[in-house]
């Protein structure tokens, strides 16, 4: 099967005065899949992002866009399998084809939750909000099971409630791509799996096409979730492939300097990584020193 490229990169490059950031960048993202971005911080990750969202204007190489026409309603309707350039998108064009999950969200606004999410019908509101704008937001709403809020100020929830709306607003924009950075941060362990779960449920529905673009942090949840898996080492793309193919020691010890070991499920085809603890004697000796200390304010 021939896999449609919706995104891609060559020859990427962008830096700042004595820093280049992105030394070379190339990929390539195909509908139907979850992508994965790993590295430490400072990698590139973050940049690389904003780069293909435009935010960035890339000092080199090229960025093109894959079934543009078809996903954004503009050209003949014949165009559709042919790329276009991020150049030769405007920013209402941008927001149709992709989403975009960022770091951190400022909690200012006071607006509710369901307005939130209706902001991510933007691009497609007209002098008034439609029907189908309202019920996008409402099964977006029910698919993210944020029912229990959905009516509460944003400005009022907690950081994990605050990000999972911004979650449902890049959804309820029904982009082609969406592209997260590191979107389960501030979420506790249930509602990191449930994100994960929901942005696999829509990438792999085959009568939508879309994909997602994900920068995390946590190789467990990559492992389980991501289609293809890309290793970022400062600046550059070292590894890519499946999480089996990517996620070896050898790899793990070259971008995130620990020593690990693929531990395989005796109930699934699934596998996780475990991270052996190197820097225990140096965290016992801090322990002793804290300790120390409150004993001397104790006295």
């Amino acid at each position: 099967m021939v896999l449609s490229s919706i995104i891609t990169v060559k020859n990427l490059r962008f830096g700042y005065p004595k820093n280049e950031v992105l030394k070379g960048i190339d990929l390539t993202l195909h509908d139907n899949e979850l992508v994965c971005l790993l590295g430490v911080n400072g990698a590139g990750k973050s940049t690389l992002l904003k780069c293909i969202l435009g935010i960035l204007k890339h000092q080199s190489g090229n960025i093109s866009y894959g079934n543009v026409a078809q996903a954004i309603n503009v050209g003949d309707g014949n165009t559709s399998s042919q790329s276009i350039s991020s150049e030769d998108l405007d920013p209402m064009q941008m927001a149709r084809y992709m989403s975009y999950v960022p770091q951190s969200v400022k909690s200012s606004f006071s607006i509710d939750v369901y307005d939130t999410i209706m902001l991510g019908r933007r691009p497609y509101i007209g002098w008034s909000i439609s029907e189908l704008d309202r019920e996008i937001v409402s099964k977006t709403i029910e698919f993210l099971n944020l029912e229990d809020f959905a009516f509460r100020k944003f400005n009022q929830l907690s950081g994990g409630e605050r990000q999972r709306v911004i979650i449902g607003k890049a959804i309820a924009q029904s982009p082609r791509v969406f592209v997260l950075d590191e979107p389960t941060s501030d979420l506790d362990l249930k509602n990191q799996i449930q994100v994960m779960k929901k942005l696999k449920i829509l990438v792999s529905d085959e009568n939508s096409p879309k994909a997602a673009l994900v920068a995390i942090h946590d190789i467990n949840m990559a492992a389980r979730f991501a289609d293809r898996i890309l290793l970022m080492s400062d600046g550059e793309i070292i590894a890519g492939g499946t999480p089996r193919d990517v996620l070896t020691p050898e790899n793990i010890q070259k971008v995130f300097g620990v020593t690990s070991d693929v531990i395989e499920s005796q109930e699934d085809n699934r596998f996780w990584i475990h991270v052996k603890d190197e820097i225990g004697g140096e965290l016992e000796d801090k322990n002793v020193i804290w300790e120390h200390q409150n004993n001397e304010d104790e006295g």
